[in-house]
C-alpha cells in the first residue's frame, strides 16, 4: 500500500508561510525529514514553521553547529542540518540519544541521509523541489502519526 502523500505548490513566500502554519497546526512532534537540493527551501520552511509555533527570535541555520535547539511553550524542538556531517558516528558523540529521548519533541532533520543509520526513522518526509521559479512540497507519511498529519493537511486545503 502506498503511503499517504500531500503535494502542494509553493509559488511564493506567502504559500510557504501558509504551509508552515498548517504544519505547525498539525505536526507538533515526531521526526520530520526535510529533503531537497541546496537552496530548495528546507531552512526557510523550518523558520516559518518555528515562527508559526510561536518562536519569537531568529531562526539560525544549523549548517555549522549541526543542531539548533528551541523550546516553544515548554516543548523541545530540535533543528538538525546534517549537510556537513562527515560520519554518522559524530551524532553519537554529540549526544543525539539525549535529544531523541525528549517526550513530545519535534525533530526537524535536514539531509537525514548523511546521518543514516543513526538518525531515527521519520514520521513525515517533506521533499522540496524547485521547478523554474516555483517550489513544490511533497509530504509523505512514514508512520501512523505521519498519516494523521498528511490527512489533516489534505483536509486543510
Amino acid at each position: 500500500m502506498l503511503a499517504p502523500t500531500f503535494l502542494t505548490v509553493l509559488p511564493d513566500e506567502a504559500a510557504s508561510i501558509r504551509l508552515a502554519v498548517q504544519l505547525a497546526q498539525h505536526c507538533t512532534q515526531g521526526v520530520v525529514y526535510l529533503v531537497g537540493d541546496l537552496g530548495a527551501g528546507k531552512t526557510t520552511l523550518t523558520r516559518y514553521w518555528l515562527q508559526a509555533l510561536g518562536h519569537q527570535g531568529n531562526v539560525k541555520s544549523p549548517t555549522y553547529t549541526l543542531i539548533e535547539p528551541y523550546e516553544i511553550h515548554g516543548q523541545p524542538i530540535y533543528h538538525f542540518d546534517l549537510y556537513r556531517l562527515n560520519d554518522p558516528y559524530e551524532l553519537e558523540l554529540m549526544g543525539i540519544r539525549d535529544y531523541l529521548e525528549q517526550p513530545n519533541a519535534l525533530l526537524l532533520i535536514e539531509w537525514p541521509s548523511k546521518g543514516e543509520p543513526v538518525v531515527p526513522s521519520a514520521d513525515l518526509l517533506i521533499q522540496l523541489t524547485v521547478d523554474g521559479k516555483q517550489r513544490h512540497a511533497t509530504m509523505t507519511a512514514q508512520s501512523a502519526y505521519g498519516e494523521q498529519v498528511v490527512q489533516a493537511l489534505q483536509h486543510a486545503e
